[in-house]
């Protein structure tokens, strides 16, 4: 079992990244998939999950309106695009699988994004 984000890098503030999170070694079906984010010196944060049942999603208030999760289990990945970005969205990403949204067991290593000017 196996997830790999990538996607990241250097924004400006007001831009956008597609984060991708492609899994490996399974199938993405069964699974709902969160990404979480941590920044330097501050608490890991959920970000938005999206769930394998009927594709509900769910996200944090910092990101509602500018990131927009989405799947495709057929190429085994889960998209996070993010878009409006803020300095404070600076932090390493990670994403995640598990049974459900509250219960993201399997993760992946992170990759950085950083917004500045």
């Amino acid at each position: 079992v196996q997830l790999q984000a990538s996607g990241g890098g250097l924004a400006q503030p007001g831009g956008s990244l597609r984060l991708s999170c492609a899994a490996s070694g399974f199938t993405l079906d069964p699974y709902a998939i969160g990404w979480l984010r941590q920044a330097p010196g501050k608490e890991r944060e959920r970000v938005s999950c999206i769930s394998s049942s009927d594709g509900s999603t769910y996200y944090a208030d910092s990101v509602k309106g500018r990131f927009t999760i989405s799947r495709d289990n057929a190429k085994k990945t889960v998209y996070l695009q993010m878009g409006s970005l803020k300095p404070e969205d600076t932090a390493v990403y990670y994403c995640a699988a598990g049974l459900s949204c509250r219960l993201l067991d399997y993760w992946g290593q992170g990759t950085q994004v950083t917004v500045s000017s």
